[in-house]
C-alpha cells in the first residue's frame, strides 16, 4: 500500500528536481511550522559559489530571518537527502523540533551513517528523526543527475 507524499516533501522534491535542472545536486528543504511553510530552498553551493548552501542550511537560515529567532523548535525540517554532519549540527544548533528526510547517504550522511551526529554524546538537541520519506523519488533524482554528469 502507498501513501501520499505530506505537502512539504512534496514540495522540497520539486525543489531538487528545480535544483538538478540548473546544475545543482538534487537536494530540497522545506521547514514548517503547524501547516505553514517557513522556508523553502534548494541546494545552491554552485550558483552562489558557497560550499555551505546546502539545501538544509539554506532554509534554516531563511526560517530563522523570516522568524526573527535563531531557534527553531516548533518547526519541523523535510529534506530529500540525509543531511550531512554540517547540516545535523545546523539542524541540533536550530533546535529544530522534527527531521524527514527522504533518500539515506551512506557516504556523506550523519544521521544514519557516518558519524551518527544525533547519537552523539556532545549532542545537546536531538531532532525526532523519520527517514524514508519520499526516498524512492529522491534516489532516482541523485541517480540521474550524477548518472548525467559521468
Amino acid at each position: 500500500m502507498s501513501f501520499p507524499l505530506p505537502a512539504p516533501m512534496r514540495l522540497a522534491l520539486d525543489l531538487a528536481a528545480q535544483a538538478a535542472f540548473h546544475g545543482e545536486v538534487p537536494v530540497g528543504a522545506v521547514i514548517v511550522r503547524g501547516e505553514d511553510v517557513i522556508a523553502a530552498c534548494a541546494n545552491a553551493m554552485c550558483c552562489g559559489t558557497d560550499p555551505t548552501a546546502h539545501a538544509e542550511m539554506e532554509a534554516i537560515r531563511l526560517a530563522s530571518a523570516r522568524l526573527g529567532l535563531q531557534r527553531l523548535d516548533d518547526c519541523d525540517l523535510y529534506v530529500t537527502l540525509e543531511p550531512c554532519a554540517m547540516c545535523a549540527g545546523a539542524i541540533s544548533h536550530a533546535r529544530l523540533r522534527r527531521l524527514y528526510y527522504g533518500a539515506e547517504d551512506p557516504k556523506g550522511g550523519a544521521i544514519s551513517h557516518g558519524p551518527l551526529f544525533f547519537a552523539q554524546p556532545t549532542c545537546h538537541h536531538r531532532p525526532e528523526v523519520y527517514s524514508g520519506i519520499g526516498e524512492a523519488e529522491s534516489a532516482v533524482l541523485l541517480r540521474d543527475f550524477f548518472r548525467q554528469r559521468r
